[in-house]
């Protein structure tokens, strides 16, 4: 049992990446599937898929590198907030990440979302992770 869903999530890709794997699976959940598509549409991964089984369901995500030099699309997977510590944040103090050039993914009241969108709703919540 893992007691960390989003800590493993991020430890299957971040190794996966640096196995130089070219695809990864992961245990399905609705938060893991929200944040695998803010992934997809911030451009960090090729594509993926969701695959039902007898369980609980699979995400196959296809890693993103450079073509030329096959470095990953992601640099950094930084867990923020954590089961001993969760992180709580209102709208005006999030933090930019990486200078602007990377992501923040918040669980608010409003879904699973990245800083900006939060921002732009006006919404604070619980910071999930740094991605740049």
């Amino acid at each position: 049992m893992v007691t960390d869903p989003i800590a493993d999530f991020l430890t299957r890709v971040r190794n996966a990446q640096m196995a130089g794997h070219r695809i990864v699976e992961i245990p399905a959940s609705n938060l893991k599937k929200r944040m695998t598509e803010i992934l997809y549409d911030q451009g960090y991964i090729l594509k993926y898929k969701f695959e039902d089984d007898s369980k609980q369901g699979v995400i196959k995500i296809a890693l993103k590198y450079d073509p030329q030099t096959r470095v990953p699309a992601i640099q950094s997977l930084e867990r923020v907030s954590r089961p001993g510590l969760r992180q709580y944040s209102k709208p005006e103090d999030f933090r930019r990440v990486k200078n602007g050039l990377g992501i923040a993914i918040i669980s608010t009241s409003k879904g699973v979302m990245t800083d900006k969108q939060a921002k732009a709703s006006n919404v604070g919540g619980e910071v999930l992770c740094y991605i740049y």
